[in-house]
């Protein structure tokens, strides 16, 4: 018997816009001043590799967050949210870090967080505003739903105080964008708690329709890259799979404070300042430091190769033989040596493998999330049948599956 494929469709500009007004008039009793919207991302390749200073490739989602907003004369931000009942409301003057006095519990953490990292930035024209908050990108999937909701509201937050750092999703100001990706990562950072890099921030502000965005953690340097599957037969293919995800959990925080640790045995900053790894492993004495090194070594070497093998054109033949090659092995070791994935993950990306998927991977900080995998358009249906199938089999919850295309920045919608 064919287990049932559930299907997470990613909302028209225009039904996100209706959701969301609809939301912010009947809790406020007025029609928002606009609305803006921002997209979750997939990681092509390059997974925890953002705060070690390395290399990433993400793409921006179809399945966005959307925000209607309106300024307000005072320092109040009052948020409602289409997934939970009720009004919250927080005081801009008493926002501070989670580990202060000052912390904001809960998901309004994400939005007044990028209020202070702004006004902390010396945007003093930033005050209270009221907004309702709408989304399709799944919570919980490892696809940056919370770095979709700081950057829906930076956006807004640019244009209703006028801080001219966004420009338009059409024809965006990426200087003054990286300024606003800062802002949302200290808001994750500092105000949420959750000590992750700027690959999320970066994808859903910077990244370009039709294109992959090979990203320099480092310094912020971008190059947008072709990446058409449609044209070569091809899909990129996302399971959700349900799993239990958190990266406030403490999981992810010691990854990267091992990493750390790493580094300074070393004698370098980053793990993307090493030359020689095969060297610098050798300098190591704590087994899991060397695992976690080495995945991260490998996995900037190989989204560099990634980008290589893409700068040579369209993804068939060598080019997508190659790509296979490195999304399979970037998974073996997010599995062998940083030890991210779980069962539901492993699972997903061995049946895609088994039907002829052309590279399968986790994607996102693991623990939970999603797998993406390259197969034929003709076989998308066919690949999704056979993961639910193996879940239901393996008395697993039922994954969700989405399709994954190279969409637009944040930007306002209305």
């Amino acid at each position: 018997m064919t287990a049932e494929v559930h299907w997470n469709t990613a909302w028209s500009i225009e039904e996100g816009v209706t959701r969301v007004t609809r939301l912010y008039e009947t809790t406020f009793g007025e029609a928002p001043a606009g609305v803006w919207q921002a997209p979750g991302r997939v990681n092509l390749i390059g997974e925890h590799t953002d705060y070690n200073g390395g290399v990433a490739m993400p793409i921006a989602l179809p399945h966005r967050t959307f925000a209607a907003m309106s300024p307000r004369g005072d320092m109040i931000v009052r948020l409602v949210s289409a997934q939970e009942p009720g009004v919250r409301e927080v005081d801009l003057t008493q926002v501070g870090p989670h580990d202060s006095d000052k912390a904001v519990e809960g998901w309004p953490a994400y939005v007044v967080g990028v209020a202070w990292a702004l006004r902390e930035a010396g945007y003093d024209a930033v005050r209270g505003f009221d907004v309702a908050i709408d989304s399709c990108v799944p919570f919980g999937a490892g696809l940056s739903s919370s770095a979709a909701l700081e950057c829906a509201v930076a956006v807004g937050i640019n244009d209703l105080f006028r801080l001219d750092l966004a420009g338009s999703a059409e024809e965006p100001n990426d200087t003054g964008r990286k300024t606003l990706v800062e802002a949302c990562i200290r808001a994750e950072n500092d105000v949420a708690g959750a000590n992750t890099g700027g690959l999320d921030q970066a994808a859903s502000l910077r990244c370009l329709e039709g294109h992959a965005l090979f990203l320099n953690c480092r310094n912020g340097e971008v190059e947008k890259v072709p990446f058409d599957l449609a044209s070569q037969g091809l899909a990129l293919l996302v399971t959700d799979t349900r799993a239990p995800h958190s990266l406030s959990d403490g999981q992810y925080n010691e990854r990267r404070s091992c990493c750390e640790s790493a580094a300074r045995n070393i004698g370098v900053e980053f793990l993307a300042d090493v030359e020689d790894g095969d060297a610098a492993l050798r300098a190591l004495s704590d087994p899991t430091e060397v695992k976690r090194a080495r995945h991260v070594i490998g996995e900037i070497a190989r989204t560099y190769d990634a980008v290589r093998a893409m700068r040579r054109g369209a993804l068939r033949a060598d080019v997508l033989d190659e790509i296979a090659t490195l999304f399979d092995a970037s998974h073996d070791s997010l599995r062998d040596d940083y030890e991210v994935t779980c069962r539901e993950l492993d699972l997903a990306v061995d049946v895609a493998r088994s039907e002829g998927a052309h590279g399968a991977r986790m994607t996102g900080g693991g623990f939970g999330g999603s797998c993406i995998a390259i197969v034929d358009a003709d076989a998308v249906d066919r690949v999704a049948e056979a993961i639910a199938d193996a879940y239901e089999r393996e008395g697993l919850a039922q994954p969700h599956f989405l399709m994954a295309v190279p969409a637009m920045p944040a930007g306002r919608v209305q």
